[in-house]
């Protein structure tokens, strides 16, 4: 988790938040219980792992900034919708309340169909930025995108000067 160590090795109080499928779930990249612990132990700080656990985010304003990383479809689908139905959807709810930065790392294979007015939806909020993106496989999956989650970390400082980084589209990787 490279992005990751170079937050925190630069200072940030990170605090990671947990999916419910993250939490839960045992897949082909990993266990939970081996997520949870690689978090914790790289943020030194336990992760939030429920609704219940995320409420206060808005009323404590207890972030400067808040990325989701990696922004799914479906997240990406319910924040520009309103839904907050889940730990990570709430936890961007609370926080955009204080008129924070929110910065999304995509990682999706519809963006550029089913979720592509989703993202063009969060483009036109405010304090909403968007990791850049491109194409991941534009020959297998032309739908595809992917943030390049090496930016994390200057997108996050311009989101936190309220600038989008750009170019937000970004060639084929060569």
């Amino acid at each position: 988790m490279p992005v990751l160590d170079a937050l925190v090795s630069a200072g940030h109080e990170v605090t990671p938040i947990l999916s419910e499928s993250v939490r839960d779930a045992d897949t082909r990249f990993g266990t939970a219980a081996g997520w949870r612990e690689q978090f914790e132990t790289i943020c030194g700080r336990k992760a939030l792992d429920s609704q219940v656990a995320v409420e206060p985010v808005g009323p404590k304003k207890l972030f400067d900034a808040l990325v989701v990383a990696p922004c799914t479809g479906n997240t990406l689908a319910k924040l520009a919708n309103g839904i907050s139905d889940s730990t990570v959807t709430l936890a961007c709810k609370a926080h955009l309340r204080n008129g924070r930065p929110l910065l999304l790392a995509l990682s999706t294979n519809d963006a550029l169909s089913g979720n592509a007015g989703n993202i063009g939806t969060l483009m036109a909020r405010r304090n909403i930025y968007f990791v850049p993106l491109r194409q991941d496989d534009a020959a297998g999956k032309p739908s595809s995108a992917m943030s390049d989650f090496t930016k994390i970390p200057e997108s996050l400082a311009l989101a936190l000067e309220g600038r989008q980084q750009q170019p937000l589209l970004a060639g084929p990787q060569r």
